[in-house]
């Protein structure tokens, strides 16, 4: 989903500053984006719609099924709200793993009961997309929409790592990248409310990045886009291809652990401003959730071959070859 709540600022440029890969049409687009990006939090945190979110079901059942999810510690979550989730983000644009958290959700406690993500903030610059994610139950991440959706007793979700983590290269899969932003650490500090570690596996074996291209961002200046990344992905049907031209996921088994609260209630009020404070309680929360991936990556070493043999069935031919599909 979407970057740290760690400000309110966007990345607009309201300067202008001089920009020499800026010129012409390109340049047109990229300014009349930037000026949506900035005014996207401006919308207000209505629009989830139970209704439309009951309807996804059926279509959420039919991509899922690709992945054939898993969604382990739902009984870990408090029973109400406020509290807030904090995930790792895999998967590139197919996000698996967090769609099944959603559908586990919905089917758990029904599309009425309100769950709100934390979303990046250029999804809701595009025409149509905006509408949509609103609808999701998505708002822009910032402090401030987070620090209401909390204050109001809702349950929120938030992908600190944003879109580093989320495409981050394949061989760094086994491991959390929350890139150091410790927003959603003041967040729950300043609200007093538990943190809910979401740990996914099995997500970031459907695609293969072979590099973020956080150099070519910069060059193309979309930071004022708040995109820190432009990756160059491998699959078919392209091959090796820049992330615009989305590659079809592998079928790997993903899944995603709600892992025991983290309850900082005891700390004083003002914990938030101390960066010590921030710091250590940043380290708990990302040992917990590495702890946890290293157990799942332990239990299910091989997310595609697994996939690959429960579609052919051979997981039923006999223990010994269901052992090998888990652990070879």
């Amino acid at each position: 989903m979407g970057p740290d709540p760690s400000h309110e600022e966007t990345a607009a440029d309201p300067q202008g500053a001089a920009d020499p890969q800026g010129a012409g049409e390109h340049a047109g687009v990229r300014d009349w984006l930037t000026d949506r990006v900035a005014h996207s939090t401006d919308d207000g945190l209505e629009g989830r719609d139970p209704e439309f979110l009951a309807r996804m079901l059926p279509i959420l059942d039919r991509f899922l099924a690709w992945f054939d999810p898993v969604v382990e510690g739902l009984d870990r979550l408090p029973a109400e709200g406020p509290f807030l989730v904090v995930g790792n983000h895999s998967g590139g644009i197919w996000m698996p793993d967090f769609w099944a958290f959603q559908r586990a959700w919905l089917r758990e406690r029904g599309p009425e009961a309100p769950l709100y993500s934390l979303g990046f903030d250029f999804n809701f610059a595009i025409p149509g997309m905006a509408g949509q994610a609103r609808r999701m139950g998505s708002v822009p991440a910032s402090q401030r929409n987070g620090g209401l959706l909390l204050e109001a007793g809702h349950p929120v979700i938030v992908y600190p790592g944003g879109d580093e983590d989320d495409y981050r290269p394949w061989t760094e899969r086994h491991r959390v990248d929350l890139h150091g932003r410790t927003g959603f650490v003041k967040l729950a500090l300043r609200h007093r409310v538990p943190v809910v570690p979401l740990v996914a596996h099995g997500s970031h074996d459907a695609i293969v990045v072979l590099t973020r291209g956080e150099a070519l961002a910069r060059l193309l200046r979309f930071d004022r886009l708040r995109i820190n990344v432009m990756p160059i992905v491998a699959g078919p049907p392209w091959g090796i291809a820049p992330v615009q031209l989305p590659t079809f996921p592998f079928p790997a088994k993903v899944t995603a652990r709600v892992c025991e609260p983290i309850d900082w209630s005891d700390l004083p009020a003002d914990a938030a401003d101390d960066p010590e404070v921030v710091r250590h309680c940043y380290e708990e929360v990302l040992g917990r959730m590495q702890a946890n991936l290293d157990e799942l990556v332990e239990e299910l070493p091989h997310p595609v071959l697994t996939r690959v043999g429960t579609a052919l069935g051979l997981d039923r031919l006999s223990a010994p070859l269901r052992g090998i599909l888990r652990r070879s």
